[in-house]
């Protein structure tokens, strides 16, 4: 019942917020409010993105302060003992740390009950071997705390710590495995992580891996934020950590209106129904009222016999602050009033070495080095697969408030590294790849909403390109006008739904009266782009998977680099949509449709790549496939070498060799060997086709 009351106030809250000023018309293609309303985007005073709420702000200025660290070590050698000493070396030489007293402590001397009480901070520094050695009384000392259930969950709050084992890579599984546990542990029991666990490897250069961990956990002590405590706030009788991070997707999705403690009676439901009504209703008719008033002639009206010109309204801004709290549930961080920017789960697992995205094994973006944005977090289409419910507003023509691109880009990367940097206190976090996620390589233009919406698409694009950030974006393919008019991207998406006007309502739901036609003109745009470009097919068992031929029709008038096939991903209740579990297809579905798709388009189109683990699928151009190999990876560098040249190229001009792991067939499925495939406890296995 809750379920159903929450999606009632979903709705009503998103209505609410579409409700309000007249909307703004457009002015010269920059949805601007001209100079009655006010001047232009570009040159108003945009808030500086520290202002903003949920800001990423960087380092205070002047050197860090530290009462108090200890550097302990457990040594077997020598070896972890000389990286002590020389990691308090680096520390006294460093003119931005100041730290008023430095001890060296081998952990062999330290009283373990005195770490409940421990103020300082503490580095641990651990020789890690599968044999017998000093670290296994404070090993185990620690694993007893942290599963005796008289034990606080929050015992080491007050503890800020790194760890960095060293260890074999020769032990295989063992591998510093007792200083992952140690690292996990002190983080469960509500210690602060300063900076992700290390791993130096002595079947390699041990040395040199030490030395770039220290170098990157002194830089880190250089942003005094690093100090604040923030435990990891882990279900204290959970030992597998990542279920709780494939989980928080779904919990996300549980948006409350109101207050936290805020609840509606029984007897109330009829009456926000019938207010969830009537605001639809509203909704409707004004945006029926506005699109009359923009095709009639400006016109003037009369006042006690003199001409008054009618003064157009101010645009309001897109996100209402019951949208930006909504939102801001759901983990987004808002930049100014029509953007946004959100981690996915994918960068998480990145970050832990369990896994990159599909777009790993398609085009080699690496999930922690992709930032995950939108300029536009409105939308003219509520499809019934949409991950965000409908929280978001909807439109047909831009009438809000537009900033700057230069803002919004800035907004959302410092936004995106505060969301990184927090990241630091889960636990299995790689030091490696979180010093690469300090780099932004890629920008995904996705998330909620229409980021081709946006008036000065072009130029945020272009900024991005200037930063060397790859360009990824997807549209709804309502806006051929859009398309046509779009610049360069690095990848350019449509997402093509159904296959059939009937389809695409029933799926997309758009708010175009001639949806379909839009539809059309937008693969015709796309067939005339002559860069990479590819045809997005999210399969939704009982919905669009038996239109094969009309597919296939789409894809001839289109044309596209690439077809990504993917199955529908459940994201939980919702009133805005009817799916449930039984509409999801199995990845065995998904290949079986993808094969038949291919057979039917001919010649020209093969399976080349799979991710199994996303239930995914790529279909590409057999242009792709050079000297019978595969090449559907790009080649990041040659790409910004050839913007820079301004001279004109084509889409295989900057490919590179896809891996063998990621091909169709291959044993791995698209799982990337180097990382560690994470199973869920409970899993279910789809039955054998």
């Amino acid at each position: 019942m809750n379920n159903v009351v929450n999606s009632l106030l979903n709705g009503f809250s998103s209505m609410l917020a579409l409700s309000g000023d007249a909307p703004a018309s457009d002015q010269g293609g920059c949805a601007c409010a001209g100079p009655e309303g006010g001047s232009c985007c570009k040159t108003q005073q945009q808030p500086k993105a520290a202002e903003k709420d949920n800001c990423a702000c960087g380092p205070q200025q002047g050197p860090t302060e530290i009462e108090s660290m200890k550097l302990f070590y457990a040594t077997l050698t020598g070896t972890a003992k000389t990286f002590a000493a020389e990691l308090q070396q680096r520390l006294e030489q460093d003119n931005n740390v100041k730290i008023k007293q430095l001890q060296l402590v081998e952990i062999t001397d330290y009283d373990n009950d005195d770490l409940l009480t421990e103020t300082s901070v503490c580095v641990f520094l651990l020789s890690c071997y599968n044999v017998e050695g000093p670290l296994d009384w404070f090993s185990k000392w620690l694993r007893d705390l942290r599963y005796d259930w008289r034990v606080d969950r929050l015992a080491l709050q007050k503890l800020r710590y790194a760890v960095c084992g060293l260890g074999d890579s020769a032990y295989g599984e063992e591998f510093n495995v007792a200083a992952a546990q140690i690292d996990k542990w002190l983080g469960q029991l509500g210690a602060t992580r300063i900076y992700p666990l290390g791993s130096c490897d002595k079947n390699a250069d041990q040395k040199a891996q030490f030395e770039d961990w220290a170098d990157q956990f002194v830089k880190e002590l250089h942003d005094k934020s690093s100090l604040e405590f923030a435990p990891a706030h882990i279900e204290y009788d959970s030992d597998a950590e990542g279920e709780e991070e494939a989980e928080d997707e779904q919990e996300q999705q549980e948006v409350q209106i109101g207050s936290e403690d805020e609840m509606v009676d029984v007897e109330d439901m009829g009456k926000m129904a019938t207010k969830l009504k009537t605001a639809k209703e509203n909704r409707e008719r004004e945006e029926h009222e506005y699109t009359v008033a923009q095709a009639k002639a400006k016109r003037t009206i009369g006042v006690d016999g003199h001409t008054t010109v009618v003064k157009k309204s101010e645009p309001r801004e897109m996100v209402s602050p019951m949208l930006h709290k909504n939102l801001t549930k759901q983990g987004y961080k808002i930049v100014g009033s029509h953007s946004g920017v959100k981690i996915c789960r994918w960068t998480k697992a990145a970050l832990r070495g369990r896994g990159f995205c599909y777009k790993h094994s398609f085009y080699g973006i690496q999930s922690h080095l992709c930032m995950e944005t939108t300029p536009s977090l409105a939308c003219a289409n509520k499809c019934v697969f949409c991950w965000r419910h409908h929280t978001n507003p909807v439109g047909t023509t831009w009438r809000w408030k537009v900033d700057d691109p230069k803002f919004i880009l800035d907004g959302a990367m410092e936004n995106h590294y505060k969301m990184i940097k927090q990241l630091k206190g889960v636990p299995g976090v790689k030091a490696d790849r979180f010093q690469e996620a300090s780099t932004i390589r890629h920008c995904a233009l996705s998330l909620v909403g229409e980021p081709i919406f946006y008036p000065h698409i072009n130029e945020f694009v272009k900024l991005l390109h200037e930063h060397n950030i790859s360009s990824f974006l997807v549209t709804n393919a309502q806006f051929p006008e859009k398309i046509t008019e779009m610049d360069l991207v690095t990848q350019l998406y449509v997402s093509i739904d159904a296959g059939t006007k009937e389809g695409l309502k029933k799926i997309d739901r758009p708010l175009f009266r001639d949806f379909w036609e839009r539809f059309l003109d937008s693969l015709e745009a796309l067939a005339k782009k002559g860069q990479r470009t590819v045809y997005r097919l999210t399969l939704v068992k009982d919905h669009n998977t038996e239109e094969l031929d009309n597919y296939v029709e789409l894809v001839r008038r289109g044309k596209p680099s690439f077809i990504e096939v993917k199955g529908v991903t459940y994201c939980g209740y919702s009133g805005a949509s009817n799916l449930t579990m039984a509409n999801v297809p199995y990845h065995h579905e998904v290949v079986d449709f993808c094969q038949k798709l291919t057979e039917k388009l001919g010649p020209g189109y093969e399976v080349a790549a799979e991710h199994a683990h996303s239930c995914s699928i790529l279909i590409a151009q057999t242009s792709f496939k050079i000297n019978g190999e595969w090449h559907t990876h790009i080649d990041y560098d040659k790409f910004f070498e050839l913007v820079r040249s301004g001279k004109p190229f084509n889409s295989l001009d900057y490919v590179a060799k896809t891996p063998s792991w990621a091909v169709y067939g291959a044993p791995e499925g698209g799982f990337n060997p180097n990382d560690t495939r994470f199973y869920r406890k409970n899993r279910k296995v789809a039955p054998a086709s």
